[in-house]
């Protein structure tokens, strides 16, 4: 029993689904599996099917081409970097030289930094 779809990992590659690569493949799950429970919220609520329909499926398109963009844009790792680099300060103040004149020294006293 062979598979239709192949799931490509090579040596030392990130898993590549239908040209998603590695987190992307989760991001797109939790995005469908949303879709999933704002479909059954609408049907639930008695908003007709056809307009139910209608709104998964605009929803869904634009999910799968954001999810295609900013894997093509970032890559395997770069949205994660470019996430993280929003946490790196514009400066750093140092108020004393008591840092700078303990450079000497074998380790830097912890309290001396100020963030």
């Amino acid at each position: 029993m062979n598979s239709v779809y192949k799931i490509n990992k090579g040596i030392n590659k990130p898993i590549e689904f239908k040209g998603l690569k590695a987190q992307y493949i989760g991001y797109l799950g939790i995005g469908v599996l949303l879709l999933l429970i704002v479909f059954a919220v609408l049907y639930i609520s008695g908003v007709n099917m056809f307009v139910c329909l209608g709104v998964i499926l605009l929803l869904g398109t634009l999910l799968f081409m954001a999810i295609y963009k900013l894997s093509d844009t970032y890559g395997q790792h770069g949205l994660v970097k470019k996430l993280a680099k929003r946490n790196i300060p514009e400066y750093v103040v140092c108020r004393s030289r008591k840092m700078f004149t303990a450079l000497n020294k074998s380790s830097v006293d912890e309290n001396m930094i100020h963030p």
